[in-house]
């Protein structure tokens, strides 16, 4: 081939699957497309993970996975969208991390290789057979992408350190049921007394 060559042609497809699938998850937390949750479902998903306020978390999660995904897709300000995605995943393996790397046990092996396609696309731009070639890389410049990952970075941190502090003080605080129970438990009360048959 001439014209297109075989390196536009493989990131014409990695960047229209990699970046669908990444679209595809952004419409479940957005609009519960394809069985997903919608803000609501996801949002309280978000809460219970430590990412509060679930909803807005919710809501930024799936417009980084829809936007990002469909400007790859495109293949345009490639840059900035895959190195909003590769955040976005950042975030997602940081829930999954204490579970260790292979998806079977629960880890982050799925998020960390979404979030690696596009981080990989954002360095080595978006090929011929896109959007920034025809407009000129107007938003695919050089000086572009150590911007976007630099932002994306410093976002990205300030995220997942804030959920990461949700999640120890969760962790600290006693539960509802140890609140009911006391600090001797349900069955044993001071004096020898049983709190769960009373007086």
């Amino acid at each position: 081939m001439t014209f297109i060559d075989r390196r536009d042609l493989g990131l014409l497809l990695l960047r229209l699957g990699t970046g669908g699938v990444l679209a595809a998850h952004g419409t479940q937390k957005l609009f519960g497309w394809f069985g997903g949750g919608g803000i609501e479902g996801t949002g309280a998903f978000m809460e219970s993970v430590g990412y509060k306020p679930g909803k807005a978390n919710a809501m930024a999660a799936g417009l980084v996975e829809t936007g990002g995904g469909a400007l790859l897709a495109l293949g345009l300000a490639t840059p900035a969208a895959g190195a909003a995605a590769a955040g976005g995943m950042a975030g997602a393996a940081a829930v999954h991390a204490p579970s260790g790397f292979f998806a079977q046990s629960g880890g982050y092996e799925y998020a960390a290789f979404l979030g690696l396609v596009p981080a990989c696309l954002a360095v080595t731009g978006p090929g011929r057979l896109s959007l920034d070639h025809v407009l000129g890389h107007i938003v695919n410049r050089d000086w572009m992408v150590p911007v976007a990952f630099a932002a994306t970075a410093i976002g990205t941190m300030a995220v997942i350190t804030a959920r990461n502090r949700h999640v120890r003080l969760a962790q600290a605080a006693p539960s509802e049921q140890e609140v009911k129970e006391g600090p001797f438990g349900a069955e044993a009360a001071p004096g020898g007394g049983s709190t769960a048959q009373g007086a």
